[in-house]
């Protein structure tokens, strides 16, 4: 079993810590101290060596921050996780919507001229400290680069990770190491540039055709690493984890302590991207150049051999979820809780032979527990399925040849007439996401409102973003790419992207329906374009649409798509999933 149900923290925990922090805080003279949901390598997962954030407010979620003074300590989280903070985190932390009150602004209507703002370098990009430095000026609150505060009150905070790190299958890659390396060396010497610092481990694991464990459910590797113009490669990390890892030619492993003299030694104008290195590697850069990461959009593109992979994969979770599914749909429900449905979905994934692991925790979430966007379900919350209501399921899995991840939310008994008309406006936006032509050079932004229109109408919407990237047994959340309001990056040809809008009444249900798709070229016109091509496989539930509603290109769009499943899975179902198949792909 791959996931685990158990409470990992507690709201009582975090006032005695808090308490530890200001002494510490006292004790380095700083009015406020930054405890941000990062690690050095500012990726949106953490191990639970680098769960700051969490040890101290008891916040689980994948993105937050705590400003804490002498007097107050505010949790700053996006519209994902309101409610997820107000019932982690214990009463001496105020929750507060990071989109209404940036950090800037909460620090200047707070603190006062002569006040002290502490964090620590290796937990906050050079950007992050350049904007927040400019947004400050003026006001006499200074900031200071300082050691780790939490990590000096953390007696028992856990080592590093030790995963052994494997290679990456040439034929699932598609271009070898070397390719990479020289490829992108010669774009840095035409530049100008002398070497490029990473830190991004996907980036480095997608660079040098690796993979490991160092991040529950992302299969990468925790490392820094120094791209040369001449193509050689210095990684820095335990080299312990590397024991099973074939020498590679043009790549020199080293330990961690290395690093910051390897920085210090390089000469010329050295690359960095501003919004992911830590301001700490910039501050001992003798010529630092800013510009972004030389892996980022390479990585995003996918080749053919990467998308033929994750095709595969998708295919056989697409079979694991319709047999889990038809098992749903007959199973007795009152006799259910939210652990037994994720615990049978994640069986029918290991029957495939070929799991490595989820993509994430699955969200599984019943009734009013489904409007909880980023709901992991544990014993103390395990909810019996509702009836006359829905079940939201966003789940996925990681196989060597791909990343998948959907969401599908079912009718458990007679939905109300709420629910149906929901669903259906949910749906009609996921369906005009995935039909729609856009002209290159459109970014995600431009897209976004396609998504929301039909909930707009009614006066609804929904407080994510419509979609993000997807790596391919990688990061299941990857950049640049999104579909969102903030998202101003061009959508090209081989990036894969989620399509997943969705609803949520507080107290009541969720609803989203997730999709993954490929940016393709379109067919050629006057102006060149650009389409999406549909990753999953997974029928959609018909009871919870309200056909009347549905255009005629909706209503073709779905019967096209179910078609589709239904023939891409023949013969790799039971007979019993493929009978429910047949029902739940036939026409509308």
């Amino acid at each position: 079993m791959h996931q685990a149900f158990v409470t990992r923290t507690r709201p009582q925990d975090g006032p005695p810590r808090l308490a530890a922090l200001r002494r510490e805080m006292q004790r380095a003279k700083v009015d406020a101290f930054l405890v941000p949901r990062a690690d050095a390598h500012q990726g949106e997962y953490v191990n639970d060596h680098d769960a700051r954030l969490s040890w101290l407010t008891s916040f689980t979620g994948s993105a937050g921050e705590c400003i804490v003074t002498e007097t107050s300590a505010t949790m700053l989280v996006d519209g994902r996780y309101t409610l997820q903070a107000h019932t982690q985190c214990a009463d001496d932390f105020e929750v507060i919507l990071s989109t209404e009150t940036p950090r800037h602004e909460w620090l200047r209507n707070t603190l006062k001229s002569g006040n002290t703002v502490a964090y620590d370098p290796w937990l906050h990009t050079a950007g992050e400290i350049e904007a927040m430095t400019k947004a400050l000026d003026g006001s006499g609150i200074a900031l200071r680069a300082t050691e780790n505060l939490i990590d000096n009150i953390w007696a028992d905070q856990p080592d590093r990770p030790q995963g052994q790190v494997i290679a990456y299958p040439e034929d699932l890659a598609g271009k070898t190491s070397r390719e990479k390396c020289r490829t992108l060396a010669a774009e840095l010497s035409k530049a100008g540039h002398s070497a490029a610092v990473l830190t991004l481990p996907d980036s480095i694991c997608w660079l040098l055709n690796i993979r490991g464990s160092d991040i529950p459910r992302n299969p990468i590797v925790q490392a820094f690493a120094i791209l040369h113009a001449t193509g050689a490669v210095e990684l820095f990390s335990d080299t312990q984890k590397f024991a099973k890892l074939k020498p590679q030619e043009g790549l020199t492993l080293r330990e961690w302590d290395e690093f910051e003299p390897a920085l210090q030694a390089l000469q010329g104008d050295v690359l960095v991207d501003k919004s992911s290195i830590p301001v700490a590697v910039v501050s001992q850069l003798a010529q630092p150049v800013l510009a972004r990461d030389p892996c980022i959009l390479p990585k995003a593109c996918k080749n053919e051999a990467e998308l033929n992979g994750t095709k595969s994969a998708h295919i056989r979770d697409a079979a694991a979820m319709v047999e889990f599914l038809a098992w749903l749909d007959a199973a007795d429900h009152s006799t259910l809780r939210e652990i037994d449905v994720v615990t049978k979905l994640e069986s029918f994934r290991e029957a495939t032979g070929a799991l490595r692991d989820i993509s994430f925790e699955t969200i599984c979430g019943s009734g009013p527990n489904g409007a909880i966007v980023h709901y992991r379900v544990t014993e103390e919350t395990n909810r019996k399925l509702d009836t006359n209501s829905m079940l939201l399921i966003d789940s996925g899995g990681q196989y060597i040849d791909g990343t998948t991840d959907i969401t599908r939310t079912v009718a458990l008994g007679t939905p109300t007439a709420e629910m149906t008309k929901c669903f259906t406006a949910v749906l009609r936006g996921m369906i005009a996401v995935s039909r729609v032509k856009f002209p290159k050079g459109a970014a995600g932004r431009d897209l976004d409102p396609l998504a929301r229109q039909f909930l707009w109408s009614e006066g609804l919407d929904f407080g994510h973003g419509t979609g993000h990237g997807v790596g391919v047994y990688m990061c299941v959340h990857e950049g640049p790419q999104r579909i969102s309001r903030a998202s101003h990056e061009p959508l090209q040809a081989g990036m894969i992207l989620s399509n997943e809008p969705g609803y949520y009444v507080e107290g009541k249900f969720g609803i989203r329906i997730e999709n993954l798709v490929i940016v393709r070229d379109a067919e050629q016109t006057r102006t060149p374009m650009m389409c999406f091509e549909t990753l999953t496989w997974v029928p959609i539930d018909r009871r919870l649409i309200d056909t009347d509603t549905l255009s005629a290109d909706e209503r073709a769009w779905l019967n096209a798509y179910h078609a589709d499943i239904s023939r891409k899975l023949s013969g790799k179902l039971s007979k019993s999933a493929a009978a429910w198949l047949e029902l739940a792909t036939a026409p509308l």
